[in-house]
């Protein structure tokens, strides 16, 4: 990273430390093969070593292809909400472009940080694009320093288009504030043969997270495959959800929970649509109750042809005393029993994620269990 960030008077060792609970490494290009830096409303900066991959502002990003322009407010719907409203009135958006040129990939992720420090709300909108055959790995830390107060909030644009025979895996990673709102709003085209992983961690306090991510699979054997693993604290509301719509011949999804409260509320959501024949969905959610807290499981399954076949299951419950006494008859004390069920629970591997996305997300899972 330039000089500039590093020495950021902003940045104090709490908030680096922060920064780097989301899976972004500031230092060293060694970890990345991009980067995009931004700081409240300041791109610090945006670059990408990897030839045929480019990572831009958009600002930068319009100015050098006009064509972008079609992509944008394409999947996500400017009156969705009063947040997109918000930002699409916005006179120079901020946020990231990142395009993978026809059959190229990168083994190091992008990193992609979104840094909330003094001001009170941070807005971006960000598109990527995975042309045919590219292979595109991304990891989004966002964070809070400690300077913002109560009522800040953050409102995410991300919209992904994975072109035919291509892939993007999209790594979101969550370390806000107590105080903090946060309003992503996500969506996805997936061609002939794509395949588009999302995966979210959220294993720090925040005050409220609302996000209903939505793939449209729109290319026979196009493949999408969610997954989230949440902690929910006294005082937070998550709001979390994920769907899938199969519109094309061989299309498949997967959606998948890991849901702890320790006193927080928590609402899971999926929804999978089946819409021609010859389609998979697989709809997964399964909670935790650590402490006095409450999780619901709202899972949708809607078949509207024959030959689609959906399923779902949901499961909400506590650590089984039997399972604490197994661990502890085989010389673990009750702490450590409890915590070995609990990073069990939590460990997800998702499949088709390169070994540096999954290491992030088991980082940002050992991190959460020193919490417990």
């Amino acid at each position: 990273m330039p000089a500039d960030l590093k020495k950021n008077p902003e940045l104090s060792p709490e908030d680096r430390e922060r920064i780097a609970q989301s899976g972004i490494d500031m230092i060293s290009m060694g970890t990345k093969c991009g980067v995009y830096f931004q700081m409240n409303q300041e791109v610090v900066q945006a670059a990408c070593h990897e030839e045929g991959i480019e990572v831009l502002s958009i600002g930068d990003a319009l100015k050098k292809y006009p064509y972008l322009e079609k992509y944008i407010w394409n999947l996500v719907p400017k009156d969705k909400d009063e947040y997109t409203r918000y930002v699409a009135e916005v006179q120079e958006p901020k946020g990231y472009v990142i395009i993978a040129r026809k059959g190229t990939s990168n083994i190091l992720p992008i990193q992609a940080c979104l840094y909330l420090g003094r001001e009170q709300i941070q807005h971006v909108h960000n598109i990527i694009i995975a042309e045919e055959g590219a292979e595109l790995h991304i990891i989004s830390g966002c964070a809070s320093g400690r300077h913002v107060g109560r009522g800040g909030a953050h409102y995410g644009i991300s919209e992904f288009y994975v072109g035919k025979n291509a892939k993007i895996s999209f790594t979101m990673i969550h370390t806000w504030g107590e105080e903090i709102d946060v309003f992503p709003r996500s969506a996805a085209r997936v061609e002939e043969n794509g395949v588009f992983l999302s995966n979210y961690v959220c294993m720090q306090p925040v005050h409220k997270i609302q996000m209903y991510p939505t793939a449209q699979l729109v290319g026979k054997n196009a493949v999408a495959r969610f997954s989230s693993i949440v902690i929910g604290y006294p005082g937070s509301l998550l709001d979390l959800g994920s769907r899938a719509i199969l519109a094309a011949p061989g299309t498949s999804a997967e959606l998948i929970t890991r849901a702890i409260t320790r006193g927080g509320t928590i609402i899971s959501r999926g929804h999978i649509r089946g819409e021609t024949e010859g389609t998979r969905g697989h709809l997964e959610c399964k909670g935790l109750i650590l402490k006095d807290g409450t999780i619901y499981a709202i899972p949708e399954i809607e078949g509207v042809v024959v030959g689609t076949e959906l399923s779902h299951e949901a499961a909400v419950g506590k650590i089984a005393r039997e399972e604490i006494e197994y661990l502890m008859a085989r010389g673990l004390d009750e702490e450590t029993a409890t915590a070995t069920i609990i990073r069990g629970f939590l460990d997800v591997k998702i499949e088709g994620l390169p070994p540096a996305l999954q290491k992030q997300i088991d980082t940002a899972v050992d991190a959460a269990e020193k919490g417990f």
